[in-house]
């Protein structure tokens, strides 16, 4: 394990993005059309049948607080741009038949980082976010789009991270077909329970966390077959309940953590733990 922890591949550094000194436009679609012709091609050459499969996409959100505004008049007009920008990656990974996750880390992030200190303003900012998550899927099948929020998929203290009942009642209102909420790492492993009392629409789904994606730990598979009772009991339906890791596996390329072979080894404790959930719930 330490061997292939070792030897990842180089780092792609996030910590020094680009900013926005002019008017946002989407100027590589080929690329993304790229990396969905790759995905494809790796499907194909497994011999499996998957019932469905997922790219993700940024949010209008994250690219907002991730890449500083020097430009726009305001964060309304920044973020107006950005979702007609970013709704070309969302249109081709829909047409290439994937479902397409959208990854909203600010959502959970920017109440103590930008908003540290200032929750109604981080409140306001969350409902920016969602609106513009409504402006980039206007028109989109929603059905086929998920939502993921986190509060930054790093092993660090996270003492500080917003409670989810303090700004899921805005989240919940984002017209996708479902949400994926990290509820296997130490700190948010509770909050299913905010779906207990504000639960989704009946129409959407939520994939529940069940996975670490910061610790070589393989979780057992009753530990993931508890946490899958626990959020299928709290939304009342288990057919609407997915089993999920909390986040990806790398924060950015080869920023990984988990070994290669230990990330297998906890998609398998996943796999048979939704079959225990299954067979306790259906």
């Amino acid at each position: 394990m330490m061997k292939e922890q070792a030897s990842l591949r180089p780092v792609v550094s996030n910590m020094e993005p680009p900013k926005a000194i002019g008017a946002i436009s989407h100027a590589k679609p080929e690329a993304c059309e790229q990396e969905c012709s790759d995905f494809d091609e790796a499907l194909k050459s497994k011999n499996y049948e998957f019932t469905r499969t997922f790219l993700t996409a940024p949010s209008p959100g994250i690219v907002c607080a991730a890449m500083k505004n020097e430009f726009y008049e305001n964060e309304e007009a920044y973020l107006a741009d950005l979702a007609k920008a970013l709704r070309v990656e969302y249109e081709i990974i829909l047409a290439h038949g994937h479902d397409l996750q959208l990854d909203c880390p600010e959502l959970g992030l920017e109440g103590h980082l930008t908003y540290n200190g200032r929750p109604k303003e981080f409140l306001e900012f969350v409902e920016r976010a969602i609106h513009a998550i409504a402006q980039a899927i206007e028109g989109l099948p929603s059905d086929r789009i998920r939502l993921h929020l986190c509060w930054g998929n790093v092993e660090s203290p996270h003492d500080h991270d917003t409670p989810l009942g303090d700004f899921w009642h805005i989240v919940k209102q984002a017209p996708v077909g479902g949400f994926v909420l990290p509820f296997a790492n130490p700190r948010h492993a509770h909050e299913w329970r905010v779906l207990r009392d504000s639960p989704p629409k009946d129409n959407q789904f939520i994939a529940a966390g069940v996975i670490d994606t910061l610790t070589n730990f393989v979780e057992h598979e009753q530990v993931v077959a508890d946490r899958l009772e626990n959020v299928a009991r709290a939304i009342g339906d288990p057919g609407r309940v997915i089993a999920c890791t909390d986040c990806g596996f790398d924060t950015s390329a080869g920023l990984g953590r988990v070994a290669p072979s230990v990330v297998w080894s906890k998609f398998r404790s996943m796999a048979k733990g939704a079959e225990i959930a299954s067979k306790i719930l259906f």
